[in-house]
């Protein structure tokens, strides 16, 4: 029983993660300004800074947010024509599957006009639009970022946010809220309760039923009144240790996936978001590539994704990477200087960025110039003679024109680079694209 629990916390861990998220928003926590109710965009002020509350947060991309409630019927979404400059908006249900994108890569930069449908809709589609989504599930979040390049950008971003708006266009009002669990269920074994009530209230794709159909002997697909109000011993025991041993599968697996190769090198993750195996909307790239041919160890990979930081992407549409070590395997410090050599810039269609974070917590940090990212749209960076890109990266600015001009401000204790590489060729998804470690320097200020 103690297994079979584990298996429904992996299976259904990502389900529960991703409707704890949809819930902090409507009630206005994760950096949102203000409690946002569904089918409507909470937009931030601007890119993040060291006062945005969410790990890892991009320092080039202002998020736009919003969770969609079907169960009333379609909602409009109008996306305004940024003028060649990159956006994305991806479209992820309740199982944490991202299912359809809209965007640069996608639809292209251009003004449109489409239909968000509920599973199972048969009505009419309104004339003039770009098309339409099908959600697979009838709580969807639409999680979006539009390139900004500073604040000298941010008029241009606040026009395009107040274009992007959604409509409700069903006959029947949809929900306020979430469904609510069982308040007098152990808090020990609500993360089951709510696992319960939010799988009956969002169906899985048909072909992962069989599978769960497996955790009727647990409970979970009761209907009324909770199994866990006045739960048997036996019962108490199989979950808790279930839900325990769950964990440690996810978080062993999680450390399996950072775990990088070399000293140094940088590690990436193109393919974390491959377990979406049933529905492929607009915007979406398909099997085999881009599929895990497992259905079970797709529910494992999808429960990891859960808990990787940041937030959720193909890898054809973005690709984060990330390193802890230097060159030589140290732990990164502000205390010390160091160097990127870039002989070859990384191969995008976009553009690509360096962002540094403190450590563990994986916040940006204050600093005077309020520069958190360098990268390829960063005015100004210099050149070496043979075409390489030396990024600085070190608390205190570089006495050197050249590498003041190329400075990323560190921290002054732990911090972690994370290079984003937004709509990757090739080259960086075969891997045959290697970035090249972080150079330390010798220390002292100026270096």
């Amino acid at each position: 029983m103690t297994a079979l629990a584990a298996d429904a916390y992996v299976y259904g861990a990502p389900l529960v993660h991703r409707l704890w998220k949809v819930r902090a928003c409507l009630q206005g926590s994760r950096g949102a300004p203000e409690p946002t109710p569904f089918n409507a965009f909470a937009h931030a002020d601007g890119p993040a800074t060291p006062g945005t509350h969410v790990p890892f947060a991009a320092a080039d991309l202002v998020d736009a947010l919003a969770q969609l409630d079907l169960s009333g019927g379609p909602v409009r979404l109008h996306v305004p024509d940024t003028g060649g400059a990159y956006f994305v908006l991806r479209f992820v249900d309740a199982w944490s599957n991202v299912f359809a994108y809209l965007g640069t890569r996608a639809t292209g930069a251009g003004e449109g006009d489409w239909l968000v449908v509920p599973p199972g809709w048969a009505g009419t589609v309104p004339e003039g639009l770009s098309g339409v989504i099908d959600a697979p599930t009838s709580v969807v979040s639409l999680v979006g970022g539009l390139a900004c390049d500073g604040p000298d950008d941010t008029a241009r971003i606040r026009s395009l946010q107040q274009e992007l708006t959604l409509t409700h266009l069903g006959d029947r009002a949809h929900r306020t809220g979430l469904p609510s669990a069982e308040s007098r269920v152990p808090d020990e074994l609500r993360f089951f309760e709510e696992l319960r009530v939010w799988m009956a209230d969002f169906p899985p794709a048909a072909a992962d039923r069989a599978y769960q159909d497996r955790f009727q002997p647990l409970g979970l697909l009761e209907e009324g009144i909770s199994p866990y109000v006045s739960a048997p011993p036996w019962l108490v025991r199989a979950l808790t240790r279930g839900l325990a041993l769950g964990r440690s599968r996810v978080e062993g697996a999680l450390r399996s996936a950072e775990a990088g190769g070399p000293q140094g090198s940088w590690h990436t993750e193109p393919h974390l978001r491959d377990y979406n195996l049933d529905h492929f909307g607009v915007g979406t790239i398909g099997p085999p590539e881009w599929q895990v041919p497992d259905r079970e160890a797709s529910y494992l990979l999808r429960a990891v994704a859960a808990r990787w930081p940041g937030q959720p992407s193909h890898g054809y549409e973005a690709v984060d990477a990330h390193t802890p070590h230097d060159s030589r395997g140290r732990p990164f410090d502000g205390a010390h200087s160091y160097a990127l050599r870039l002989v070859k810039p990384p191969p995008v269609r976009a553009f690509w960025s360096v962002t540094v974070y403190d450590g563990p917590g994986g916040h940006l940090a204050p600093n005077p110039e309020e520069r958190h990212a360098v990268g390829s749209r960063t005015p100004g960076l210099v050149y070496g003679e043979d075409g390489a890109l030396t990024l600085h990266l070190s608390a205190q600015r570089p006495v050197e024109a050249a590498g003041a001009a190329n400075w990323l401000p560190v921290p002054p204790g732990a911090f972690r680079p994370v290079m984003r590489l937004y709509l990757p060729e090739r080259d960086v998804l075969d891997g045959s694209y290697v970035i090249p470690p972080v150079e330390r320097l010798r220390d002292g200020p100026g270096t």
